[in-house]
This record gives structure tokens, sequence and C-alpha cells, in this order.
């Protein structure tokens, strides 16, 4: 399917590693003008360079997503960089692993103030630029935690279905501003964070523990980052048009095949 951005401009945050890296070059790809919105600045000013290498238009914005002020100063230095924000992917997020019992005052509200509060923010700062446009599309990364539980995810299984519910609610608010949100809820994704986690939980197991978490999904395997990117390209074009406030799992059959 081809699916062209060329005259749009779509932030990206969390676009310096894993799904939002590839969230960025494929719509960097396919011709749109990509601003990463990213905590870490030497991972997001990596991908950009990496995006200006190939031709394509990139910029870096340096932001704390959970920091309101920072992110609106950073939202209208997007504006004024860029004619329209036709599109937001809030990707930026934090996991955390716990049950109830293992998860502290200070986890819940750290992942917290990224997972829930990130998203927030930056909706809250791209609002009145879309209306003020006349439309825009709003896609955020939700989980398969969103709708079943999973063992030890209290923390992030709490921000994730708010991502779920904030984006119910933003698509109903703002379905007659030509303003479409969505979400999707990815299962597990093979990223530079599973080999951390594997590394330092699992020393000496990775593979065995890779195979065994890849196992969980029915398909038998992780999702890749490319393959989340897809899905997030589709939903934000003009061929997804009559999509709204909706959420789309894509999990190699986790949620329907597991329950």
């Amino acid at each position: 399917m081809d699916i062209r951005f060329e005259g749009k401009t779509a932030v990206v945050t969390g676009g310096g590693s894993g799904i939002g890296r590839s969230i960025a070059l494929q719509f960097a790809e396919s011709g749109a003008e990509v601003c990463i919105v990213d905590y870490d600045e030497e991972a997001g000013q990596s991908v950009t360079d990496e995006i200006r290498g190939r031709g394509q238009s990139c910029r870096f914005y340096a932001c704390d997503v959970s920091d309101q002020q920072e992110v609106h100063q950073v939202f209208e230095e997007i504006a004024g960089d860029h004619s329209t924000t036709d599109i937001l992917i809030n990707n930026a997020g934090i996991a955390h692993v716990g049950n109830l019992q293992h998860t502290s005052e200070e986890d819940f509200d750290r992942v917290y103030e990224v997972n829930v509060k990130g998203v927030y923010n930056c909706m809250h700062a791209v609002i009145d630029q879309m209306l003020d446009q006349g439309g825009g599309v709003i896609l955020n990364l939700a989980s398969v935690v969103s709708s079943v539980g999973i063992d030890d995810r209290f923390a992030y299984t709490m921000s994730k279905g708010a991502v779920l519910t904030m984006t119910r609610s933003v698509a109903k608010d703002y379905i007659n501003d030509n303003i479409r949100c969505n979400c999707i809820s990815p299962a597990r994704v093979h990223t530079p964070f599973v080999d951390g986690y594997l590394k330092e939980n699992y020393p000496g197991q990775e593979k065995e523990m890779f195979e065994k978490l890849s196992k969980t999904q029915p398909i038998g395997r992780m999702g890749q980052p490319d393959e989340i990117a897809s899905l997030v390209l589709y939903l934000c074009s003009d061929k997804a048009a009559f999509i709204t406030g909706s959420d789309y799992p894509i999990d190699g059959g986790f949620i329907r095949l597991n329950t």
C-alpha cells in the first residue's frame, strides 16, 4: 500500500530507539517532515542524523514529556519550525515489572508521570494547533495490558489502561473537528529494551528466556518494530480517514487466542 505524507509534519515522541525509531524512519521514508521528541539527546540526535543522511527531513527536540511546561515550549518551537503539526505519535514510555506488593509509590509515580501524564501533556500541547489548522491525527501507543491482565505489570497496566481510555475520550470530544485519535496495542516487540532486560535479569540464560517470552504470543515470536510502525503509518494516513476512537491489537494473537 503506497502511503505518502508529503507536506505533513509528524511528531514522534520517544523516537530515539525501538518502536519510535522505526516509526520515525518510516514516516521520513514516506515523505513526512519528522520531529523526534526524546529525553535521550544522544539517541534522538542519532536517529535524526540517520534520517538526514538518507536525504530526508527530520529535526530533533530534547524534551522530558512528563514536564508540561517543557512540552509546551517544545511544541511551540515545533510550530515555529513547521507550518502545521499534522500528526502526533505518543510513543514515549517506560516499563515496570512488579505486582501490587512490589510496586512502591516511587515506582508508581514514575510510570504515571511518563506513560500517562506524558501522553496527556503532548496532546494538551498540540490540540489547539490542530483545531486552528482544521484537523490532525493523534496515535497513542497502548498495550495488550490495556485489555488483558498479565503477571507482574501492575503500574504498567495502570498506565496503558489510561492511554486507552484517554484515546477514546479525545476521539469523542473532537470528532466534529476533523481530529482523529486512535491507539494500538502491541504485545511483546523485540527492541533493545528486551535485550537489556534479559541481560540484566537472566545473565547466561538470555537465549532460553527470549524463546520463552517469544512463545507467549500464539504466533510463536515477538513482533518487530517495523511491523508496528507500518500499522501506525496506515492509521495516520488518509486511507484510514474513517477510523477514530479505536484500539488496534498488534499482538500475534495474544489477546484473542489466549483468552
